[in-house]
């Protein structure tokens, strides 16, 4: 798909690795701290152009010499991945129901 690598926590895929950068899970509840980093999606060059995949972003380059703060990201991206499994074992009724509360 990419030529990357998986990050994963308990079988969860929490993050990935391609071309030297760290991008972490991400989903409508985490998305809008990466948008206030001013950073993106993950995208890779397809032969049409290029796909962008919205679960995970670029993690801030200032968490690399804060382990700390990496590590609330980290678990932020954590949640994420285990929301997206919650919501997968939702019977189908209930997820509509879910999106027009």
């Amino acid at each position: 798909m990419f030529g990357g690598a998986g990050l994963f926590v308990d079988g969860l895929m929490i993050g990935l690795v391609a071309g030297g950068v760290i991008y972490l899970k991400a989903d409508e509840e985490t998305i809008p701290a990466f948008e206030r980093e001013g950073l993106g999606p993950f995208t890779y060059k397809i032969r049409s152009g290029s796909n962008t995949i919205n679960s995970y972003w670029r993690m801030p380059e200032r968490l690399y010499d804060d382990p700390e703060e990496l590590a609330r990201w980290a678990v932020r991206a954590l949640n994420s991945a285990q929301r997206k499994v919650v919501r997968k074992s939702l019977p189908r009724n209930r997820k509509r129901n879910k999106r027009r509360a």
